[in-house]
């Protein structure tokens, strides 16, 4: 159970998280330079660090609600995708929580290592690894399911799995290097007082 926070306490959580989402929503934005691909997505430098950072800091509840909220202001700058594909209200619901709101609500569960493993920067980087992981299943599942009119001859399930993996798993190792060096540097655990 989680004790009862004071008003700074909540005060500089509330802070520190709408930072940490500002900084998130500008290094996905296309303000900070991204690495688009071939065939779609791209690879952002460092951008799903913050609410890793979140994660780890004030635990996995408070950074999956913080974390689909993060997903909610992708969906609206990447809305127009849809229109191209989603013709039906199960489509568009997939492509709502696949790709977006439980796509990086998952990365709120970056913080899951935190008192299992001592190691703080080792904790916080296999916890990226896994949130990406799962952030990959969630892009792989949409891309199976509304995305496979853009598959090949290879079929739906070797397209879904290259596509996704071409931005997922350079983001993966990205976030975890990043996560590494972050807690090697920083203290971000809370102070208990």
């Amino acid at each position: 159970m989680e004790k009862k926070l004071s008003k700074n306490e909540s005060l500089l959580r509330l802070v520190e998280t709408a930072l940490m989402l500002a900084l998130a929503i500008i290094l996905n934005s296309s303000l900070v330079p991204h690495y688009p691909l071939p065939f779609g997505g791209s690879v952002t430098i460092f951008g799903q660090l913050p609410i890793v950072i979140i994660a780890y800091r004030y635990g996995t509840k408070w950074a999956f609600h913080s974390a689909v909220l993060f997903g909610f202001t992708q969906l609206l700058f990447g809305w127009g995708n849809a229109a191209a594909i989603a013709k039906t209200f199960i489509s568009y619901l997939i492509f709502i929580l696949f790709d977006y709101l439980l796509a990086f609500g998952v990365l709120g569960l970056a913080g899951m290592f935190k008192n299992k493993i001592k190691n703080a920067p080792l904790s916080l980087a296999l916890g990226s690894i896994v949130a990406s992981a799962l952030r990959f299943l969630c892009h792989f599942i949409s891309g199976v399911t509304i995305w496979s009119a853009y598959a090949d001859e290879r079929g739906v399930l070797v397209y879904s799995l290259a596509y996704n993996a071409s931005y997922m798993v350079p983001e993966m190792i990205l976030t975890a290097i990043g996560a590494f060096a972050v807690a090697g540097v920083l203290k971000l655990q809370k102070k208990n007082r």
